[in-house]
């Protein structure tokens, strides 16, 4: 990934996108810090971006989880 991905661009895609962008963004997260550790890399602000964007992502796949779910429940007892 390149840039900071949308909000909007993130809600239009389904829970399986999601999952797996979660997991490439975790890779890339794995392998930022081991360049880090070794001293290859330039900067850490890649690093930030992509911390971000993977609390983007987990953050819309909740609401998305939750959405899905909320028309789902069963009612509630009195």
């Amino acid at each position: 990934m390149a840039k900071a991905t949308k909000p909007a661009d993130l809600r239009a895609k389904t829970v399986e996108e999601l999952d797996t962008l979660l997991v490439d963004l975790k890779r890339e997260q794995f392998n930022l810090r081991f360049q880090h550790a070794t001293g290859q890399t330039e900067g850490q602000s890649r690093m930030r971006v992509v911390r971000r964007e993977i609390a983007r992502v987990k953050t819309i796949a909740t609401e998305v989880v939750k959405k899905s779910s909320a028309g789902h429940a069963p009612a509630a007892k009195s």
